[in-house]
């Protein structure tokens, strides 16, 4: 992998990752435009105990361009676009309208491939392990930025989950504060810890959804990925390296290497889930990585208790229906699923690609 750093004209950082060594990236942003001003501001829940971003300044952002006025398109030309060159791998970028900012974190996209009409799920194994290193890379980065205490590397995949760009990418949040849903694990894995002397509650989880096997989506030598027993979303995947690491940065070169064969499957049967016929599934795909920042108010508990893993899930609940969240979800955060977590593990084992 070859890393280039470089900036636009509006002073954002952008970083070309590619898998040539000899590739040179110089090309220059002809854009004619202004420095960035966010307005990113964090606020803090008293009641809940949780932090709203209030980010006004994002009501101006790109909304569902045409495809030729995509901005993660290369340029070409006259046609000038947030990357550059008339070319790249996998590129990542400051984010034009980002949610968090400054003392407020930062945000970045990531562009996993140049094709506009292509998904992740279309990426060669080679370049899934680029789009790996670059998540790993900038985890790394921005890990020591004061700003920062807690990196999420993610996708938003389909117009149903709210994407308004249709070229295939992710986000980077780094968040000035440890996250709620990360806290809530963290409390658990604390109390887990005190109560049965020192057990992993991520390690018996996995060792649990393994003996069980009956959501058990796939396994390999180095990961294993299943459908959680109590799952959220209708069709909802967790995938975990069998050898517990806190972060992306823990994962050593053997389930790296594996990495992009077992994901790529994932996200095909995915697509298959609704059978012929049917638009691409949307999806969340999202990175748990242990926090940077301080873990004092968790009593016991350190990086390394932390488990990574990702957590792969769609808002469609069957063909043509959505999964919406009313008012208990929304009003309660108490989730009713439609579809039973074996029934998902089920028919995401009869796709599997032959």
């Amino acid at each position: 992998m070859k890393k280039t750093s470089t900036r636009l004209a509006d002073g954002r950082e952008l970083i070309y990752y590619d898998l040539r060594d000899d590739t040179v990236r110089d090309a220059v942003d002809r854009r004619p435009l202004e420095r960035t001003v966010t307005t990113s501001e964090i606020r803090r829940d008293p009641l809940l105990g949780d932090s709203v971003a209030v980010a006004s300044h994002r009501q101006g952002r790109t909304y569902h361009p045409p495809a030729d006025e995509c901005p993660l398109c290369p340029s070409q030309g006259e046609r000038l676009s947030e990357i550059p060159d008339s070319s790249y791998d996998v590129v990542v970028f400051e984010n034009r309208f980002p949610s968090l900012a400054g003392d407020a974190g930062r945000c970045e996209v990531v562009c996993f491939t140049s094709d506009h009409d292509a998904s992740f799920a279309d990426l060669t194994e080679e370049q899934a392990g680029l789009v790996l290193e670059a998540w790993t890379d900038r985890t790394a980065e921005l890990s020591h930025l004061s700003s920062v205490e807690q990196v999420f590397c993610f996708e938003n995949r389909g117009a149903e989950i709210g994407v308004t760009l249709g070229h295939p990418h992710g986000q980077i949040y780094g968040y000035p504060f440890t996250t709620p849903r990360t806290a809530l694990m963290l409390r658990s894995l604390a109390a887990h810890k005190e109560a049965t002397g020192g057990d992993n509650l991520f390690d018996e989880v996995v060792a649990r959804e393994l003996a069980d096997g009956s959501r058990v989506v796939l396994s390999s030598d180095h990961w294993v990925a299943f459908v959680p027993y109590a799952a959220h979303w209708p069709y909802e995947v967790h995938l975990y390296p069998r050898r517990r690491v806190p972060d992306l940065l823990g994962l050593d070169a053997d389930a790296r290497k594996e990495f992009p064969q077992v994901y790529l499957e994932l996200l095909r049967r995915f697509d298959r889930i609704f059978g012929e016929g049917e638009p691409p599934t949307p999806y969340i795909a999202a990175w748990h990585q242990a926090p940077f920042g301080p873990l004092e108010e968790f009593d016991g508990v350190n990086r390394d208790d932390f488990a990574l893993h990702l957590e792969l899930f769609t808002i469609r609940r069957t063909s043509g229906k959505l999964k919406f969240l009313a008012g208990s979800e929304s009003g309660m955060s108490v989730f009713i699923n439609d579809v039973p977590p074996e029934t998902a593990a089920q028919r995401l084992r009869e796709v599997a690609s032959s």
